[in-house]
């Protein structure tokens, strides 16, 4: 079985915004995508100027998919 990638999104909650973890560590909470690109990049430590937030070997989506923000 391959490992899970190592960003998960969790589902929306109810106050607004997605937990994110990387490698099981809280990184913070999104609001959209990119809050989620700059949480990615500073916990990933990347230099990359894009994201790709499709990638399944980098990003687990659990309870609605990139598109699935809740309103504020």
């Amino acid at each position: 079985m391959p490992p899970h990638p190592p960003v998960i999104v969790h589902p929306p909650s109810p106050g607004g915004g997605r937990r994110v973890t990387i490698n099981g560590r809280i990184a913070g909470l999104a609001h959209g995508r990119g809050e989620l690109a700059e949480l990615l990049r500073k916990g990933l430590g990347s230099r990359e100027e894009v994201i790709d937030l499709l990638d399944g070997d980098l990003i687990e989506w659990r309870g609605g998919g990139v598109d699935d923000w809740p309103p504020p």
